[in-house]
């Protein structure tokens, strides 16, 4: 029976959402979003959009933060987001998107790789977004 326990806890706690990173980008005041070529490299830039609308910053934030998963092992990077507050990066957020088997946001949290799952919705605002 404790294995099963431990089991769902595992289980659970990777779809939990992680409201610390939610209030801690939530305080920025713009995001610069940077969209790579679509093959998975961040060696191209292709687009970089600035994003100071506070309701899609906060939106972002929530996509971002709802729900938590392993950080994934080889998926690449479409995009990376930079959160500003008062002209100095506070985040850095990489995504990959174009990939219908790795759609994460992956980021460094109090020094360890965190990863949560990249909605369809975060898709579509991502894509709205490049536009």
């Amino acid at each position: 029976m404790p294995l099963f326990v431990i089991i769902l806890f595992y289980a659970t706690a990777c779809n939990r959402p992680n409201e610390k990173i939610k209030e801690y980008i939530n305080t920025t005041d713009s995001v610069a979003i940077n969209f790579f070529k679509v093959d998975g490299t961040i060696d191209t830039v292709v687009a970089v959009k600035m994003v100071r609308n506070k309701k899609v910053i906060e939106d972002l934030s929530s996509m971002i933060s709802a729900s938590a998963a392993k950080p994934p092992v080889k998926c690449g990077y479409d995009g990376s987001l930079h959160f500003f507050k008062n002209n100095r990066v506070i985040q850095d957020i990489g995504f990959r998107m174009n990939d219908a088997a790795c759609m994460y946001f992956t980021f460094k949290q109090e020094g360890e790789l965190k990863a949560s799952v990249l909605s369809k919705e975060a898709f579509e605002l991502l894509q709205n977004i490049r536009k």
